[in-house]
């Protein structure tokens, strides 16, 4: 039984080495301060002594034995506790070592000499003869693994033999660690790098637990165990990377790959995590060492089946690997209790590394050639197959057998060695379109003796989709020059067709919605005109179909809405196709449409139908969403060119309807071709008619309803050209706005708008009047816009209240932030901002409180409406604007009766033919002398 910790241990003068394991006993969480019974002294007497904790990193615990020397002589003897021993560390989260013992205070005699040592915590005690003395060691740690009593020199003796076994294990260690370094910079393969940083590894461990790299750096007291956990994760992981590398596991599959990549995150997060838990993470590092060893036999069992002979090679190291995992088990378990284990066990790691590098380095020098003749024709094929994919098809042709490595069978999902047989089993396989090719093929192969076989085919599965492979073989001639074997390889391209299938598809089809596009529409409209030019029964009709404003659709909503919106337009247009109709996408927003009608009433039913399809509203992120569309279209005669000229055609009318307002079908008149030039003769014409100053304003009087009185004027643009004479707005205005002039007419007009009314001022007097001038969405966009009109009034010397902007609703809805920024800049000058054609926009009159106009202008088609709701509606607009502080004009008043009921409304203002037709500058002077003689004088 062992020893308790009040029965002293005997020792004679001959006791080289005691170990006092089992005879300490341990009392736990005692605080600083204990006290204990001695073991009986020679007298007898029991005594009891207290203990003063002395160390700083007491941890409460403490531990109790006794010693009795039972000789004639003084004894001085050695307490030695080892910071690590492995014997018995654990598995999991084990011991990593540490100091164990702060001080120890005898019972009796003189206090005990703690000696100098980096790998044990040693206490020199002297014994008088025939004395017996109790020991209370004061702990530093938790755990007391071992506690040996040494004759000094016998232990000196001992670590010096240690000392040399250990300087010979690690220099023969890093002697290996470096050659295979070098190695590694001469043949540059992965194998050596791999084989290297395993030997680094090794090289570090047992420099750690012989206590070597501590006489090399300084290591921090508490930091061995960060150490000796991180050479242990090293070990674990070098040891993965070497078995993937060496076995070259991504030639075999992908998985080996992803496995071994989540394998080693896992170590590398766990290397992190040794800093914060050293023991937990050189627990998961012996049990990932002993995983590897798992793993591999494994890997090695299986790939050597298949013939490849690293595997076979690496048969011996990996038998010692598996021994020495056993005998680690052993040891940290506690099955093997001799303090030999641990530096037989770091001698072991190098001599497994020692081995898989004797291996590694026949590759090194026979080129990787080694056991050639038994294993070389396997690992090559299993290279071949798994470094490019392919299969070897092999045809035996005295036997008419057709082998697959590895057996294509599997792949389609059908019954093991389907297809290992006659070629003619491969018939009922193949597609329909590639038998007799294929079955022509190997014919004339076996008939000329000569050749190679180059063909794509197409295999069907168990599922019934079809694969393709392309087939590359060629014959091997025999003695008698027959064709005794077609031996080459089969490639899966089934990603590859359709790769080619999509690029092709995409050519010819839009990406967003799958039409055609305008290359193969005008393709397919070829085919029909050319059947026309035959057929009288034959005569096509083209629609081409722009969605208005859409381009505002993409700026509110976004191209992703935009993108929506489209589909489901595309979907409601393939609706309404027949068999023998084709709908494509030109360009972002317009589509074409091939009919195949010829009643006018079915094309014109078919057209309306394709508006009130666009015209449905569409909801989009809880709002709905309602478009229209401009339709161009042409039915074909023979008088038509080709189809490039036929949509052409139909897109001239398509911009036509859209010049009309949008929203309607237009079918094609020859007249429409010549606008396009007239365009570009109006746009010519209009940049010198600014140099010649062509351009001129009229004034349309804005009259109070109240007094008659002129309140101010509109300012007119007009265009008088020399051949053409005078040329509406409507017609010049567009071009003006599309080729960037808008901006220079709007400047001309706001300086001439503003001189003259400061004329007129000058000779009439100062009477309240006011001059508007339109504002354009090209204008109300450039930054320099506030510059520009703060100039106009500069220099014109006007008051800013005089001078008046009008904008439409839509303009102003068109970018409703930018806007209201804008219009308030404007606003801080002084002048006037009327919204002219209120009721006529689309938008919500929530946006009307956030812009700082002062006047709104009634649109025309409201004072005209004959219906019973028109009082209702003018009467509510007026009672609005003035609910908002804003003045009101009527526009477009014809009748006396229309202004004196405007009047009672409260309108304050009215501008109409009626009231005054629009006069030129110096007409209007004269207008204004007749209404302000007093303002004369």
């Amino acid at each position: 039984m062992p020893a308790q910790a009040f029965e002293p241990i005997a020792i004679a003068r001959d006791d080289v080495a005691l170990d006092l394991s089992d005879a300490v006993e341990i009392y736990r969480d005692q605080g600083e301060n204990f006290q204990v019974s001695t073991a009986p002294g020679a007298d007898g007497i029991v005594r009891r002594i207290e203990v003063e904790a002395q160390g700083e990193r007491s941890s409460g615990d403490w531990a109790v034995f006794a010693l009795a020397n039972t000789t004639d002589q003084q004894l001085d003897r050695l307490i030695v506790a080892p910071h690590f021993r492995l014997v018995d560390s654990g598995l999991w989260a084990p011991d990593l070592g540490s100091e164990r013992i702060a001080a120890i205070t005898p019972s009796e005699g003189f206090a005990l000499d703690r000696q100098e040592s980096a790998d044990a915590d040693e206490f020199l005690v002297t014994l008088n003869p025939g004395a017996v003395v109790t020991f209370v060691a004061e702990l530093s740690s938790p755990r007391l693994p071992q506690v040996y009593l040494w004759d000094p020199g016998a232990y000196k003796d001992t670590v010096n033999a240690y000392t040399l076994y250990r300087g010979i294990v690690i220099g023969i260690a890093g002697l290996l660690a470096l050659f295979l370094t070098i190695l590694f910079v001469v043949k540059g393969t992965s194998m050596f790098p791999a084989t290297a940083a395993l030997a680094w590894a090794v090289l570090a461990y047992i420099s750690i637990d012989f206590g070597f790299l501590a006489k090399v750096i300084e290591i921090a007291p508490g930091n061995e165990q960060i150490w000796r956990a991180g050479t242990e994760v090293a070990l674990a992981a070098t040891m993965v990377v070497f078995l993937f590398t060496y076995l070259n596991l991504n030639r075999w599959h992908d998985h080996f790959s992803y496995g071994a990549m989540a394998w080693m995150l896992i170590l590398a997060i766990i290397a992190a995590f040794a800093i914060i838990d050293p023991s937990t993470a050189a627990g998961v590092a012996r049990l990932s060492f002993a995983a590897t060893a798992v793993a591999g036999v494994g890997l090695i069992v299986y790939l050597g089946m298949q013939g490849y002979d690293r595997a076979v090679m690496l048969v011996p190291s990996w038998a010692m690997v598996l021994v020495w995992i056993a005998g680690a088990w052993l040891a940290v378990t506690g099955g093997l209790e001799n303090d030999i284990v641990q530096p037989a066990l770091g001698g072991g790691l190098v001599l497994i590394v020692l081995l898989i590098g004797f291996t590694v380095m026949q590759h090194a020098f026979a080129g990787g050639q080694v056991f050639q003749g038994l294993f070389s024709d396997m690992e090559r094929q299993a290279l071949a197959l798994t470094g490019a994919g392919d299969i070897v098809w092999d045809w035996d042709v005295p036997r008419d057998r057709v082998v697959t490595r590895p057996d294509i069978s599997r792949q389609l999902g059908l019954a093991p060695q389907s297809l290992s047989g006659p070629a003619r089993d491969w018939l009922p396989a193949l597609h329909a379109d590639d038998r007799d090719t294929f079955r022509t093929t190997l014919d004339v192969v076996l008939e000329h003796r000569r050749g190679r076989i180059a063909q794509s085919f197409r295999l069907r599965g168990a599922d019934g989709h079809y694969h393709w492979f392309a087939l590359r073989a060629r014959p091997v001639i025999g003695s008698d020059g027959e064709v005794i074997r077609c031996v080459g390889t089969l490639v899966d391209v089934t990603e590859q067709k359709m790769a080619e299938e999509r690029l092709l598809h995409d050519a010819v089809h839009d990406n967003l919605t799958g039409l055609p596009n305008r290359e193969l529409f005008l393709g397919r409209l070829d085919a029909v005109t050319a059947i026309a030019r035959q057929q009288d029964s034959v005569r096509p009709t083209v629609m081409v179909i722009d969605i208005d404003r859409f381009k505002q659709v993409n700026d509110e909503l976004g191209i992703s809405a935009g993108d929506t919106i489209l589909l489901t337009i595309a979907r409601r247009l393939h609706r309404l196709l027949k068999p023998h109709d084709a709908l494509s996408r030109l360009s972002g927003d317009q589509f074409a449409l091939l009919l195949s009608e010829q009643d006018p009433a079915r094309i014109a039913a078919m057209a309306d139908a394709v508006r009130q399809a666009i015209s449905t509203p569409i909801t989009f992120a809880k709002r709905e969403i309602v478009l229209t569309a401009s339709i161009g279209l042409i039915s074909w005669t023979s008088a038509q060119g080709s189809a490039e000229e036929m949509v052409k055609d139909a897109e001239l009318a398509m911009y036509q309807a859209k010049r009309f307002g949008g929203d309607r079908i237009e079918p094609f008149r020859p007249a429409f071709r010549s606008i396009g030039t007239d365009r570009l003769q109006i746009e010519s014409d209009l940049r010198r008619a600014i140099e010649r100053s062509e351009l001129v304003l009229v004034y349309q009087p804005i009259v109070r309803l109240e007094d008659g009185s002129i309140a101010g004027f509109e300012a007119l643009l007009r265009w008088e050209h020399p051949r053409r004479g005078t040329i509406a707005p409507a017609d010049f205005i567009p071009v003006a706005e599309s080729s960037g002039l808008i901006s220079q007419l709007g400047l001309f007009a706001m300086h001439r708008a503003a001189e003259d009314l400061r004329g007129w001022q000058k000779q009439i007097g100062d009477v309240p009047l006011s001059v508007s001038v339109n504002l354009s969405s090209r204008q109300l966009l450039r930054r320099d816009l506030v510059s520009d009109v703060r100039s106009v009034i500069a220099r014109s010397g006007l008051a800013a209240r005089c001078f008046r902007l009008e904008l439409t609703e839509s303009l102003v809805m068109d970018n409703p932030e930018q806007s209201a920024h804008v219009l308030e800049k404007l606003k801080k000058l002084g002048i006037g901002l009327s919204l002219d054609d209120f009721g006529t926009g689309y938008s919500s009159l929530a946006y009307l409180t956030r812009f700082p106009f002062d006047t709104i202008k009634i649109d025309k088609s409201f004072v005209d409406d004959t219906s019973a709701k028109r009082t209702v509606l003018l009467k509510s607009m007026v009672g609005m604007a003035h609910e908002l502080g804003l003045a009101v004009v009527a526009e477009g008043v014809s009748e006396e009766d229309d202004a004196a009921q405007l009047r009672e409304m409260g309108c304050e203002f009215v501008q109409s033919f009626l009231f005054g037709q629009p006069v030129a500058a110096e007409a209007a002077l004269k207008l204004l002398q007749e209404r302000y003689p007093l303002a004369q004088a």
